[in-house]
């Protein structure tokens, strides 16, 4: 490496420390090898807004392997996540928008951000507890999608980052905010490990029975950000049941094996080797947009949920969680209308997303495992999202 290399890898890899400080504007520069800077630039003063009488701004992770994660408290969203390929070079795996307003005005409210009250369908807008019927607003044609109208993806999150590695976002869902019952008091702790895991640890309490149902809905492409579709990862789902849906996605009150179906990722699978078949379910999703019923396999102390490998790049996401459940979205309503942080646009199944999770429509499917959450208990769960590349 020259002199002059050098001191731009210095100077690069300071500035990219220095956007550690959210106040500040960030130009964050990352130098992978020898011969390679890849630059993502994220000017947090495109963060620092305010909406509804709340400033939001850019919060920067970062671990020893220079691993960078991304968030705004505006959704409490995963913004970026820089992770080395299979030759040292950092890849964007997340796509995004490079501002506040990007995320605002995108025509899909969802990318990289924290989901509730309930994520996932329940069906007509409607439950009922202890006899007592409750009406949500309607988001998604006949059906509630995500929280409603005003999920938490829409609300700015108050947010603290004790340390390089852990942000922590706290959000205060009102009585009756968007038809849900109880002040939800809910906290989401983001923390990049040096081993390369990115954890997300949901808790939540209610003063009146309620449901509850977190997640995150980062859009992953392991090939990066704009590097076309998605179809050529392999994906491993430790699940040997899904759930099969109508037309609307709502469950129809069961779950059907994988075997023998296009939903089988028992073993790893090219996301696109069967998505285009004649199969009535992956025409009432348009692709994949179901629920797989995790079987309970053991890793890390948790469930392994899901194996995905990036086929360009090496990437390998691994994911665990303490949930019953992960909803695998193979991108099927990106539609080119919105444009990414890197210049490229949402092209159909350019990225997809695993939501770890309770079951959709869970409060009116009494066979599903229980989202009620009554006072004096406290909802607790966790998931990881680990790197490394092959």
């Amino acid at each position: 490496m020259n002199n002059a290399l050098k001191l731009s890898v210095a100077a690069a890899m300071l500035f990219s420390f220095a956007a550690c400080e959210p106040s500040k504007k960030t130009d964050a520069s990352t130098t992978q090898s020898d011969s390679t800077i890849t630059t993502v630039k994220l000017d947090s003063t495109k963060f620092q807004k305010e909406i509804d009488g709340k400033k939001t701004n850019l919060y920067v992770l970062k671990n020893k392997n220079n691993i960078q994660a991304y968030f705004t408290n505006y959704g409490g969203r995963l913004v970026s996540l820089l992770v080395p390929d299979s030759t040292g070079k950092l890849v964007d795996v997340v796509v995004g928008f490079d501002s506040v307003e990007g995320f605002k005005n995108s025509t899909e409210p969802y990318f990289g951000a924290t989901i509730g009250r309930y994520g996932n369908r329940i069906a007509k807008g409607k439950f009922s507890l202890d006899g007592k019927e409750y009406t949500l607003a309607l988001n998604n044609g006949q059906n509630t999608l995500h929280g409603g109208k005003k999920g938490f993806q829409d609300v700015v999150w108050d947010a603290v980052q004790p340390d390089s590695n852990t942000v922590v976002l706290s959000y205060l869902s009102k009585d009756m905010e968007e038809g849900y019952p109880g002040n939800l008091k809910v906290k989401v702790t983001y923390t990049l490990t040096d081993n390369n895991e990115l954890k997300m640890d949901y808790e939540a309490t209610t003063d009146k029975k309620t449901v509850c149902n977190l997640t995150n809905h980062a859009f992953f492409n392991l090939n990066g950000e704009g590097s076309g579709d998605i179809l050529g990862h392999r994906l491993q789902i430790y699940a040997d049941q899904f759930t099969p849906v109508d037309t609307t996605l709502i469950p129809l009150g069961k779950n059907i094996a994988v075997k023998g179906t296009p939903f089988d990722f028992t073993t790893a699978t090219t996301i696109g080797k069967r998505i285009e078949e004649n199969n009535d379910q992956l025409k009432a999703g348009k692709g994949y947009d179901h629920n797989y019923v995790l079987n309970g396999t053991k890793a890390m102390g948790m469930t392994h949920a899901a194996t995905v490998k990036g086929d360009k790049s090496g990437i390998v996401m691994e994911i665990y969680t303490q949930e019953p459940g992960i909803q695998f979205y193979s991108g099927n309503f990106m539609q080119s209308k919105n444009v990414f942080k890197g210049g490229a646009k949402d092209d159909f199944r350019t990225a997809l997303a695993l939501e770890t999770q309770h079951f959709p429509d869970s409060p009116n499917q009494p066979s599903f495992p229980s989202t009620v959450l009554s006072p004096g208990q406290t909802y607790k769960t966790s998931s990881i999202y680990t790197f490394n590349s092959k």
